[in-house]
């Protein structure tokens, strides 16, 4: 239990005793007390904490709230605990200070877990699967695939930090049409490559991209021209052999490069070698959802959503405005659409135990979440243990100006080309700087600038300062001791005091952000936590001639510290000490 929690429990405890303690003196009736709520108020000077609980007994103590609250306050015992003193307030609502006790037992909790600090048991260990990037392997990997990363591998941490069984997947799509039209695409280069662009048209709908045309010079440079008698199937096919594990494999150093690994890379050609796909046409059609029309296969996406939303309260009226189709499954070639690799996929994920499967995707997926849900609950698997976390587009800017090609060549921007010219620690945490349904314009120049205008280099300064305030007292010989209760008790400045409630504030922004599923949640926290730092140190001289008084503020300063270093490691970002 954190310093927090163990104050709110003491709160509750002393407020069922003061209620127990006005019904035995016949001030109040004896009821149970209906659930109530402990917030923060947003005015300290009207205490640290508020309990609503005299509002909400109104009608079970046959009572006005105002009187239920005083009666609780003259019965109030708050010896023993984190509380210093109640008052009512307003109509009745109950307002508790926190006392020098609470201060100095928040700094002591952080200096003891260190860097577990943090860290809690919410997530109870449920399994949960976090898929995220899974751009497709047929070329590089784009900016919201930026977004994307940085948002998916920081919610990552964060769920594991809040008690989370988290498990990491990127989703290879190395099967169906995709690839047929990368083969198609590196076919007709390499053809090129020997006879002129001309003696061969590459169709619109190909892949037009530079890199197609590398990939095939690279097998023209290691087979010559050996695979143009061939029959077309197996140059193509020789063609994706060669080409695909390079781009595979630039997708693997590019992520690292932005520091993500990941538990699985997951192929779905897989799903087709198993029989796993077919295996998901064969239950929908067994269960009278599929129709045949136009030599192709179809789902009854439709229906099946129709009967979903009913009975989640829709009127037919609201759902004919939604204009729902139905879906391809089998294409008339023989191949599976994407649609039905993604279904088979979904249920590998739940057939391999996982409690909830979250995906991160770009905003113009949005049209396929419900089809996927009601897809999931068509199989026998719950829709509802599937969700889409949706993130919206980014600008990258300059000097003002939208930039869309990249410097080095001249090309739209791909992940690649935004490391080449962003650190990982800035590109990492301005994608997490606003909530992922959210539109941002992302400083190329700011990015890179050091000084207090770029959000990461003012959160990292503030952990380098505190380096530096150690390092300067170490070489005048002051070395940082444990400190009693009652040394840490003498944080009592209004400065001293916002930091500490501030820091103890979060394990519970931790678990904040993981139900959100927003790591945004954080780089506000590691911000503000800078600023309250930087507010404490310019008001409170850490060096005096109170020794103990000396030794509690730099007990403050290491526990704002380590949460600092706690917030940006969880990040990925990096914890500098110099600066």
């Amino acid at each position: 239990m954190t310093t927090v929690q163990l104050a709110e429990k003491q709160l509750r405890d002393c407020v069922a005793a003061a209620v127990a303690a006005a019904v035995a003196a016949g001030e109040l009736p004896e009821a149970a007390l209906p659930e109530y709520r402990i917030e923060v108020p947003s005015d300290r000077q009207h205490g640290d904490l508020a309990a609503n609980v005299a509002m909400v007994s109104a009608r079970a103590l046959r009572k006005a709230p105002r009187q239920i609250a005083e009666s609780i306050v003259a019965h109030l015992s708050l010896d023993g605990t984190f509380l210093e003193k109640a008052e009512v307030a307003g109509p009745g609502f109950l307002n508790f200070f926190l006392s020098p006790a609470y201060y100095g037992a928040a700094v002591a909790e952080v200096l003891d877990k260190g860097d577990d600090y943090g860290r809690s048991d919410y997530g109870k260990g449920e399994k949960v699967m976090v898929e995220f990037v899974s751009a497709n392997p047929t070329g590089p990997m784009h900016m919201g695939n930026a977004r994307g990363g940085a948002l998916g591998d920081c919610l990552s941490a964060i769920m594991d930090a809040a008690g989370y069984d988290v498990w990491r997947e990127f989703y290879i799509n190395d099967a169906g049409n995709q690839i047929e039209k990368f083969g198609l695409s590196l076919d007709i280069r390499y053809q090129q490559h020997f006879r002129g662009e001309d003696a061969v048209e590459l169709p619109e709908d190909s892949y037009h991209g530079d890199d197609i045309k590398v990939h095939a010079e690279g097998f023209a440079a290691l087979y010559g021209d050996s695979y143009l008698d061939k029959p077309e199937a197996e140059r193509r096919a020789a063609l994706v052999k060669y080409a695909l594990p390079l781009n595979i494999d630039k997708m693997h150093s590019d992520l690292e490069k932005y520091r993500i690994t990941y538990d699985r890379w997951f192929e779905e050609s897989t799903l087709h070698h198993s029989g796993e796909l077919q295996e998901v046409v064969d239950i929908l059609t067994a269960k009278g959802l599929t129709y045949e029309k136009e030599g192709a296969l179809w789902y009854k996406n439709a229906e099946v959503l129709t009967k979903k939303l009913l009975a989640e309260g829709k009127t037919q009226a609201e759902i004919d405005k939604l204009e729902l189709k139905d879906d391809v499954l089998v294409r008339q070639n023989g191949n599976p659409t994407y649609f039905t690799a993604d279904i088979a996929y979904h249920r590998n994920k739940f057939r391999r135990g996982f409690d909830r499967c979250i995906d991160v995707w770009g905003a113009d997926h949005h049209g396929h979440v419900a089809r996927m849900k009601g897809a999931m609950d068509a199989i026998g698997e719950d829709g509802d243990k599937l969700e889409v976390v949706l993130i919206q587009l980014v600008r990258l800017m300059r000097d003002g100006e939208v930039v869309r090609m990249s410097k080095r060549t001249g090309k739209a921007i791909q992940l690649a080309d935004l490391l080449d010219e962003v650190p990982a620690d800035a590109a990492r945490f301005y994608f997490n700087l606003q909530s992922p349904q959210i539109r941002m314009d992302f400083d190329l120049g700011l990015a890179i600038e050091q000084s207090s205008q770029n959000p990461v280099y003012y959160v990292q300064y503030a952990h380098a300062r505190i380096c530096s305030i150690f390092r300067k007292l170490a070489e005048e010989g002051i070395t940082p001791r444990r400190c009693s209760a009652e040394e840490l008790a003498l944080l009592t400045a209004p400065e001293e005091k916002e930091l500490i409630r501030f820091i103890a504030s979060f394990t519970q922004e931790l678990i904040d952000a993981a139900e959100a599923r927003d790591p945004a949640r954080l780089t506000r926290y590691c911000s503000e936590l800078a600023t309250l730092f930087h507010k404490f140190y310019n008001a409170c001289r850490v060096k005096g001639e109170d020794e103990s008084l000396m030794q509690a503020r730099l007990a403050l300063c290491d526990a704002a510290r380590i949460t600092l270093r706690r917030g940006l490691t969880l990040l990925s970002v990096s914890v500098p000490e110099k600066m």
